[in-house]
């Protein structure tokens, strides 16, 4: 599913110029398959979407930069932070198909960020704010940023208009320009619910998942699971779309809000899992006998009893290994999934007092933990832990290699991670890439 598109012409021309061709470097598993300039060795740099805090530094959201290169002397630390001057519950972040630029959004002011990441990577510079999301649009809480060949595929948690959970998906250009919205389906059995998107190009098919309105999500953890009504608004589907026409074609009953979506990489795989949140279960989505798209349930996460709510997964690049962050209990698991059809956890290690983001290597020897959820719905006292941590994994335990603690130096709550390069190494990877084109 990953595609690098470098022409010949590019190639030849890297050639010429005399490019020292560097081995490859790294990248998250977890990415749009339009992205090019994947890297799959060693990353340099972390960029963490982080939530202001109110008194705490200057409050704002920011872009944190780690420095995530063993043989770096800032190793482990923080190399540069970019403050957008405001709070609005920074959340998902994405890179543009030509990964030129990192898309940022929050969740309540639904204001998104854009910055460069290419001209400088160890210093990402904000170039652009769009503030007219909602006007545009008619949607709130901008959530996934999707990489399309020059466009931005936004999908949306809520809408303007009540706050509530039905809402779709925001097309834009990659200069920032809105081009229209598409509606999540609210009949033939969807909800309008919208989450995560996921692309499968060979298949022809998107996958959504489905989550809560801004009234729910605004609303802190303790008051709206005492709040019977507010619990009911929750999304229980999937949608399969026809990418092309970018029309639904297949409603799939999935309860308990699934969350993310990974399709697997194995070349010849077509099938996706997720996590609902609600029910801690992972679904399988693949094709039945007949041909047809169906999700189900192949296996709890935990103790469903003890609702430990799953909140992030990130796929081995190989399709067999599957990391599941659980938010209340601080746990980070692996599962088995080389038969996706039935799933066996086989490590467990908690990794704090709460996780939320997991965010691995391509080469699958390195795992990144983040820790906030939601502002309203992180723990307090002392289970508030705010941080990064890096792991190593041997494909047999976790071991910490450093952590970055957000509290302690006043940036405030991490959430989501995507993981960077330096522009040179990055170019010599496309040449390499094309001469493998060329041949």
């Amino acid at each position: 599913m990953r595609q690098h598109r470098f022409t010949r012409t590019g190639a030849l021309a890297a050639v010429m110029l005399g490019l020292h061709v560097v081995p490859a470097i790294a990248d998250e598993t977890c990415n749009s398959p339009y992205m090019s300039n994947l890297i799959k060795g060693q990353e340099d740099y972390v960029y963490v979407w982080t939530l202001g805090v109110q008194g705490m530094g200057d409050g704002s959201d920011k872009l944190v930069t780690l420095d995530a290169n063993p043989r770096s002397p800032q190793y482990g630390q923080v190399v540069t932070q970019v403050s957008v001057g405001g709070r609005g519950e920074a959340h998902h972040a994405g890179f543009t198909d030509d990964r030129r630029f990192l898309w940022a959004g929050g969740l309540d002011d639904s204001k998104i960020y854009v910055f460069d990441v290419h001209t400088e990577p160890g210093r990402p510079r904000l170039v652009n704010t769009i503030g007219d999301f909602a006007k545009r649009s008619g949607l709130v809480g901008p959530h996934t940023f999707y990489a399309m060949p020059g466009r931005m595929l936004i999908g949306a948690l809520s809408n303007a208009k009540d706050g509530g959970g039905k809402t779709g998906m925001a097309l834009y250009n990659n200069k920032g320009d809105f081009i229209r919205t598409y509606d999540m389906p609210a009949t033939k059995g969807g909800d309008g619910y919208g989450y995560d998107l996921a692309i499968n190009p060979g298949r022809n098919a998107m996958l959504s998942s489905s989550f809560t309105g801004k009234k729910n999500y605004m609303t802190p953890l303790g008051t709206l699971i005492k709040d019977e009504a507010a619990m009911k608004q929750f999304g229980n589907t999937m949608v399969v779309w026809n990418l092309k026409a970018m029309q639904p074609e297949r409603v799939l009953s999935v309860p308990g809000a699934p969350l993310e979506i990974r399709w697997s990489l194995k070349e010849g795989d077509d099938w996706a899992i997720t996590a609902t949140a609600l029910t801690s279960k992972l679904w399988l989505v693949k094709k039945d006998a007949n041909g047809q798209w169906q999700a189900r349930d192949v296996g709890p996460i935990g103790d469903p009893a003890k609702t430990p709510l799953p909140v992030d997964i990130s796929m081995r690049a190989d399709g067999k290994g599957l990391w599941v962050n659980t938010f209340m209990d601080g746990t980070t698991r692996y599962f088995d999934i080389s038969n996706p059809d039935a799933p066996r956890q086989t490590y467990a290690k908690k990794t704090g007092s709460q996780v939320n983001m997991v965010s691995q290597s391509w080469d699958g020897k390195r795992v990144y933990v983040s820790s906030s959820l939601l502002a309203n719905w992180d723990k307090a006292g002392v289970d508030n832990e705010q941080f990064v941590k890096l792991f190593a994994w041997d494909g047999k335990a976790l071991s910490e290699q450093w952590k970055v603690d957000f509290y302690k130096l006043k940036l405030g709550r991490p959430h989501h991670m995507k993981f960077g390069a330096k522009a040179g190494q990055r170019v010599a990877h496309a040449a390499q890439a094309g001469l493998q084109a060329i041949r």
